[in-house]
C-alpha cells in the first residue's frame, strides 16, 4: 500500500505531490526519510529539489552521502533553485554544488559573487574555493597513491551507503564515477569558473579567488596558469605580485611553474632567501635535481642571471647523475631566458645522456612541448629520430601543430621508414595540405603540368584516392564536377568507379552528364543498363554524353534509337546521333547531317557544322562555303568561315609534308 502511495507521488503532475513529499521528509525517522529521498529524486522536479535541498543540512549523515551521489541527476533543478530570488534556498543550492563536486555548476557560483546580499556573495566564494581545495586535495592523492587506491575507497564508501540506507541506491542506474573520472570531467569547469571570478570581481573576495586560482596553477595546461600570459585579465596583476613573493607548501607547483613569467623570473631568485618553511622548501627540492647538491644558492644565482655551465661543467655533472635525475636539470634550463637556440643545444646533451630512459626523453620532450608558438623547434626535430614510437608520434605531431618554416622537408624523408602510426600523423597533416594545394591550382595549370603533378602527389600522399573519393560522394555539385574531371585526367576512373556510377543518378543535371561521359573510359562498367535510364533523362545534355558513349559501342542494334535521335530537337544530341551513325557506316548519316545544314535553327546549324568537322565529310564543302557567305545568322557564318579554314590549312600542311618528302 505505501509502494503505490509513493508511485502514486512521484508519478503525479501536481506541486502537491513535492509538499506532502517534504513534509514527511520532516517528520519520517531515518528509513521513511530515505524512502522520501528516494522518490524526490526520481520525480526531480525543482520545487521538491529546493525542498530537499533546505533540508539537506539537518540530515543524518548517511543520507546526505547518498544525495550528494545523486546530483548529477538534479543537476537542472540546482541550478534553478541557485538562481533563486530566495536568499537561503540560493545559500543552500551553492553550498550544495560545491559539497557534490559540481563542476559543470561552477558557473552558476561565479554568477552569484555579484549578488547583492552579502551572505550569497560569501557563500558563493567559500563554494568556488571549496572546488578549487577538492581539485588540488584530489589531485595530490591520485599522484601519491595513484587511481586504484581512489577507487578501492569509492568501492567501500559504496558498501557502507548499502549497508546504512539500501533503499536509496537502486534508483540511479547510472554508474557512479570513480574519483579519477570525477576530476577529469569537473577540472576544466572549475579551473574556467574560477578564471572568469578572478577577472571579473572587484568585490572584498578578491583574495579567496586568487588563493584558489593558485591552488589550480598545478599543470602546464591550467586555464588559471594562462592568466599570466592572458592580455588586460583582471587577476593577472595580482597574480604576478603574489608570485613574486615566498610561495606556501600549496603553492609551490603554481611559483615553479610561473618561474617562466619575465615579471616573476625577475624574482625568482631572491625568494628563497625568505622562504622560512621547512616543508615549502623541501617541496620546492623534491622537484629539482639539486636535491642531492646541497648548492641551491650557487645554482639560483646561475639561473637568476640567465646563465648556464660551460659544457665541461656540464658533462661532468651528468657523468655523475642517473637519467632520470639529469632531465630534471631541463626544467631549471627551460626557465633560465636563455634563447631558445642554446636551450637546445644544452637540452640536446641531457637527450643524449637519456637515451637509455623512455621517462627522461618524455620529461625533455614536454619541456619542448610547452614553449611558446614560434620557438625554435630544433629539439623536437630531434626526437623524430628517437627509438620509441610514441616519442616520435607526439614529435611529429608537435611540428605539425606548430609548422615551422619547411616543415614539410622534416617530415617527408620519414614516409618511407617511420612505423605506420607516424605515417598516418603526417600523411593526415602534408596530406591535406598537399592535396588542397593540388585541388586550388588544378583549374589553373594547364594539362601537361597538371597532370605531372597529380602524379607526383598521388606517389607522395596515400591518402589522396580516399580524399577524392570523399569529394566525390560529398559536397555541392561543382565539388563533385571537379572531383570527377581530376579522376580523369589522373587515369583513377578505374579505381574510383564505385563512386562515380552513383553520380549517373545525381539529382544535378551536369553532374550526371559529366559522370555519363566517363562510364565509357572506364572498360569493365557494362553502360547498358545505366545508358538505357541515361538515354531517356531528361536533360539534354546527359542524353547527349550517352549517345558519345555508344557511339564507342558500335552495337549495330543501336541504329534505329540513333537515327530516331539524328531528328531531335536539342542541337547536341542531334548531332552526337548523326557522329554516331557515319562511325557504324549507317548511309542515312550523310543526309540527316545536310537536313542538319539546312535547319531553320541557328544552333541547330553551328552543331551540324561541328559534326561535319568531326566527321570528315568534305564533300559537303561548298554547302559549308555557301554558309559562310549567305547564312544569316552571324555566328552560324563565322562557325562556317573557321571550318573552311580548318580545311585550308590541313591541306596546306598537306601539300608541305608532300614537298619535303619529294625533295628528301
Amino acid at each position: 500500500m505505501i509502494d503505490q502511495l509513493i508511485n502514486a507521488l512521484v508519478t503525479s503532475n501536481n506541486e502537491a505531490a513535492d509538499d506532502a513529499l517534504l513534509e514527511a521528509l520532516g517528520l519520517g525517522n531515518p528509513a521513511e526519510k530515505a524512502v522520501v529521498i528516494a522518490a524526490l529524486i526520481r520525480r526531480n522536479t525543482v520545487r521538491g529539489v529546493s525542498g530537499l535541498l533546505l533540508q539537506f543540512a539537518s540530515l543524518p549523515e548517511p543520507l546526505q552521502l547518498t544525495i550528494l551521489q545523486h546530483a548529477n541527476q538534479m543537476q537542472l533543478a540546482v541550478r534553478d533553485s541557485a538562481r533563486s530570488k530566495d536568499g537561503a534556498l540560493k545559500t543552500a543550492a551553492l553550498r550544495f554544488i560545491a559539497l557534490a563536486r559540481q563542476g559543470r555548476l561552477a558557473y552558476v557560483i561565479g554568477e552569484s559573487l555579484h549578488d547583492d546580499d552579502e551572505q550569497v556573495s560569501k557563500t558563493a566564494c567559500e563554494a568556488l574555493t571549496a572546488l578549487a581545495r577538492w581539485v588540488w586535495s584530489e589531485t595530490r592523492k591520485l599522484q601519491r597513491e595513484g587511481p586504484e587506491a581512489a577507487s578501492r575507497e569509492s568501492a567501500a564508501v559504496g558498501a557502507y551507503l548499502d549497508s546504512v540506507v539500501p533503499t536509496i541506491r537502486p534508483i540511479d542506474e547510472q554508474v557512479h564515477q570513480s574519483p579519477y573520472e570525477a576530476l577529469i570531467t569537473n577540472r576544466d569547469d572549475i579551473e574556467a569558473a574560477v578564471a572568469r571570478a578572478l577577472d571579473a570581481h572587484r568585490g572584498k573576495h578578491g583574495q579567496d579567488l586568487l588563493r584558489a586560482a593558485l591552488l589550480l596553477c598545478d599543470t602546464p595546461t591550467s586555464k588559471t596558469l594562462g592568466i599570466l600570459h592572458t592580455g588586460r585579465h583582471g587577476g593577472q596583476a595580482p597574480m604576478i605580485r603574489r608570485l613574486q613573493q615566498a610561495p606556501t607548501a600549496e603553492n609551490v607547483q603554481a611559483f615553479l611553474l610561473a618561474g617562466s613569467h619575465m615579471q616573476v623570473r625577475s624574482h625568482f631568485g631572491q625568494v628563497f632567501t625568505h622562504i622560512a618553511e621547512a616543508p615549502v622548501l623541501d617541496a620546492i627540492l623534491r622537484q629539482t635535481h639539486w636535491l642531492k647538491d646541497h648548492q641551491l644558492q650557487v645554482c639560483m644565482h646561475l639561473v637568476s642571471r640567465g646563465v648556464w655551465w660551460e659544457d665541461k661543467e656540464l658533462a661532468r655533472d651528468l657523468e655523475r647523475r642517473v637519467p632520470a635525475d639529469a632531465a630534471k636539470i631541463g626544467e631549471w634550463i627551460a626557465v633560465s631566458q636563455i634563447h631558445d637556440v642554446m636551450q637546445d643545444e644544452k637540452l640536446e646533451k641531457l637527450r643524449a645522456h637519456a637515451s637509455t630512459d623512455l621517462g627522461a626523453r618524455l620529461r625533455l620532450l614536454r619541456i619542448a612541448l610547452r614553449r611558446r608558438k614560434g620557438a625554435s623547434v630544433q629539439l623536437i626535430k630531434s626526437f623524430l629520430s628517437d627509438p620509441d614510437e610514441r616519442i616520435v608520434r607526439l614529435a611529429a605531431r608537435e611540428i605539425v601543430r606548430r609548422r615551422p618554416p619547411d616543415f614539410e622537408n622534416m617530415l617527408l624523408p620519414m614516409m618511407t621508414t617511420a612505423p605506420l602510426s607516424v605515417r598516418r600523423v603526417i600523411s593526415r597533416a602534408i596530406g591535406h595540405a598537399g592535396f588542397e594545394n593540388f585541388w586550388q591550382r588544378f583549374d589553373r595549370m594547364d594539362k601537361p603540368t597538371r597532370r605531372q603533378a597529380g602524379k607526383a602527389m598521388l606517389k607522395l600522399l596515400p591518402d589522396a584516392v580516399s580524399r577524392l573519393t570523399r569529394r566525390l560522394e560529398q559536397g555541392p555539385a561543382d565539388t563533385r564536377i571537379k572531383a570527377l574531371a581530376i579522376a580523369t585526367e589522373l587515369d583513377l576512373c578505374e579505381q574510383l568507379k564505385d563512386s562515380i556510377v552513383p553520380l549517373t543518378q545525381h539529382p544535378n543535371a551536369r553532374v550526371r552528364s559529366k559522370a555519363i561521359s566517363m562510364i565509357g573510359v572506364v572498360p569493365s562498367i557494362k553502360p547498358d543498363v545505366i545508358l538505357n535510364s541515361a538515354l531517356h533523362d531528361e536533360d539534354a545534355r546527359v542524353r547527349a554524353n550517352a549517345i558519345e558513349v555508344l557511339e564507342e559501342t558500335r552495337n549495330n542494334e543501336l541504329i534505329p534509337m540513333l537515327t530516331e535521335r539524328a531528328r531531335s530537337s536539342h542541337n547536341r544530341e542531334r548531332a552526337n546521333a548523326i557522329k554516331a551513325l557515319h562511325k557504324m557506316k549507317v548511309g542515312t548519316a550523310k543526309g540527316a547531317l545536310m537536313s542538319m545544314l539546312h535547319d531553320n535553327r541557328g544552333e541547330h546549324r553551328v552543331s551540324a557544322l561541328w559534326a561535319m568537322r568531326q566527321i570528315g565529310l568534305w564533300e559537303l564543302i561548298m554547302e559549308v562555303a555557301n554558309m559562310a557567305r549567305q547564312d544569316p545568322n552571324m555566328r552560324v557564318r563565322r562557325y562556317a568561315l573557321g571550318v573552311i579554314r580548318t580545311l585550308a590549312d590541313a591541306v596546306e600542311a598537306h601539300k608541305s609534308r608532300g614537298v619535303l618528302a619529294k625533295a628528301g
